[in-house]
Parts: C-alpha cells; sequence; structure tokens
C-alpha cells in the first residue's frame, strides 16, 4: 500500500449534508455525493456545456451551477487511484478511488451517485495508528469546513506525511534539539545542590497546579512534601534526595503506607546510588523521579532555563 500512496490527486469530499451519507460511505466503500439536477449520462460524456444549459434551464443559478460542474469534473475525471479524504467520528478518512461509477438504488434518502473505492475507506495511517483529528494540524482539519462538496487540499504534503508516518525535515531537527536538551537537563540536575534540587521539585508541582500544605524541607521526619491537587482532591506525599538508593526507598515508601493520608507517593532523586525499584503491588500509586523523568518534568514545566541559570 505505501508504494501505491502516491496518488495522481489530492481531494476533499463532504460526505452529504450534515454528513447524512457517512455511514453510508464507509460501509459501502464508496465515495457518494448528491448534485441533484446533473445528467450522469451528461457527466459520463463529458458534455459540459450542455449541463451547464440543463441546470440553468432547470432552476440553477449560473454560478452555482458552474461550481457544481467544477466539483462534477473532479468526481467523473479524476483518474484511478486519486486520494480522495474525509473528516467524519473523529478522524480523517481516506480511501484510493476505483474505476466505477455509478448512479444510486437505493431509496430516495440516499446519495444520487457514487463512486468506488479501491480497498475501502481507513481512518488509520499506514502503519496502524489512528488518524485522529485532535492530532493534526489545523492546516489540514480546516478543510472540513469547506461548505461545499469537493475541493482540494492546501495541506496535501503535510497529509501525505501523515498517512504514510512521515516526518518533515524541520521536525527531524527539532528532535534532535528536543533530545539534546533533555540530555543536558539530566546532567543539569545531577549537578544542583541539594537546596536548588528542592526547589526545583517544589517550581514542578507549583507549574502544574499543586498547592503545597507543608513547608518545603519542614520539621517532618517522614516526607519533605505534602502536596494537595486542588481540581481533583488528590493528596500527594513527595521526598527529595540530592542521593539516595534501594534501602532509604523503601524506608520511605514503609512510612508513607504507614501514614495513609494521602494518595500518592513520589520520590525524586537526582543522583540515585543504583538503580531504584517499586515494590511489586500495581495498586499502590507510587512513583520514581530519577534520570530521564525528572528532565521530562523539568523540561514540560518549562524550568530549563530557570534550571540552566543555577548551575555551578
Amino acid at each position: 500500500m505505501q508504494d501505491q500512496l502516491n496518488p495522481p490527486d489530492v481531494r476533499y469530499v463532504k460526505l452529504g449534508s450534515g454528513g447524512k451519507h457517512v455511514d453510508y460511505a464507509l460501509e459501502n466503500a464508496v465515495i457518494p455525493v448528491d448534485f441533484d439536477l446533473a445528467d450522469h449520462a451528461l457527466c459520463l460524456a463529458g458534455d459540459w456545456d450542455m449541463l451547464l444549459t440543463t441546470m440553468t434551464q432547470a432552476g440553477r443559478g449560473i454560478q452555482a451551477a458552474k461550481e457544481d460542474i467544477r466539483e462534477l469534473k473532479d468526481f467523473y475525471d479524476l483518474p484511478e487511484g486519486s486520494l480522495w479524504i474525509t473528516m467524519a467520528h473523529g478522524h480523517l478518512w481516506w480511501a484510493l478511488v476505483g474505476d466505477k461509477i455509478e448512479l444510486s438504488k437505493i431509496t430516495s434518502s440516499g446519495p444520487v451517485r457514487w463512486r468506488t473505492t479501491q480497498s475501502g475507506w481507513s481512518k488509520m495511517s499506514l502503519a496502524g495508528t489512528p488518524l485522529q483529528l485532535n492530532t493534526l494540524s489545523s492546516a489540514l482539519t480546516k478543510t472540513a469546513s469547506y461548505r461545499r462538496t469537493i475541493c482540494r487540499v492546501e495541506a496535501q504534503d503535510y497529509l501525505l506525511r501523515s498517512i504514510r508516518i512521515e516526518r518533515h525535515p524541520l521536525q527531524h531537527s527539532a528532535n534532535a534539539l528536543t533530545a539534546e536538551m533533555y540530555s543536558l537537563t539530566e546532567q543539569m540536575i545531577g549537578n544542583l545542590h541539594w537546596a536548588e534540587f528542592e526547589t526545583l521539585i517544589d517550581l514542578i508541582f507549583l507549574r502544574n497546579g499543586w498547592r503545597r500544605t507543608s513547608l518545603l524541607g519542614g520539621n517532618m521526619p517522614d516526607v519533605d512534601l505534602v502536596l494537595e491537587q486542588p481540581l481533583t482532591g488528590e493528596t500527594a506525599w513527595v521526598q527529595v534526595k540530592s542521593q539516595a538508593g534501594q534501602a532509604e526507598l523503601d524506608s520511605y515508601i514503609d512510612r508513607f503506607l504507614a501514614d495513609g493520608s494521602c494518595n500518592r507517593f513520589i520520590f525524586a532523586c537526582a543522583n540515585p546510588r543504583g538503580a531504584l525499584a517499586l515494590p511489586r503491588q500495581s495498586e499502590l500509586n507510587l512513583n520514581i523521579w530519577t534520570g530521564k523523568e525528572l528532565a521530562s518534568q523539568t523540561v514540560e514545566s518549562g524550568l530549563f532555563k530557570w534550571l540552566s541559570e543555577r548551575i555551578v
């Protein structure tokens, strides 16, 4: 299929007013449209001048009829293998058009005419990932606001890359820079003074909407931070260590479980002594922040610049 996805042309199609033909199209693997006043035989013959005459004689305005014919030319003339897309049920759907064009033989509530597709409609990329509208650029999804039936796709290159799962050259550069930023962040965290590390963890939670209900690094023997998430009511114990090993982690988990006052436990350690592991009980909401996880939390919270200014 990937070898075949080099279509000679690309079009967007609205599957009926208000999407009324969507389910019919998906179930029957066809591209349905209406254009009630357009004579099928004239369209097949490509006699567009005569079609314009018959449509205007039937009461269609001249400009509207010309727009209809522009779209009908695409529907009838675009070659087999052209890529057609639509947007429905929260996904982008795509199909390669076949060579068969027919009038519909179903009830009057259905589409007037349809073209076959080669393999039906798909809402998946060639790699098998869903093409969800909320993950796609508005440069593409805005096409769904087209008021008529058939139009060109302005973001055609982006569309094809999305289906093929290909990256824009700039994305490769961005990914490389992001990976370097995360690596630098991890190294900088490892070189922080312990007091700055405590402040970093406190800022991460504050930036993400948590509210501290204890003093940072206070006199509590078992925990450095007690936090509350106002929106959800969730509470968290947070233990912050510049250096720690497995024995210290196990000890703090035991204290957290014995206390029982919070929903979540987070152990943040800048320089762990060896690999740290959690107990096997899957029902426990226990978390370890070291290395890459710390770097991710820092960058995603917008604290890279803050961190870089505190390296000594």
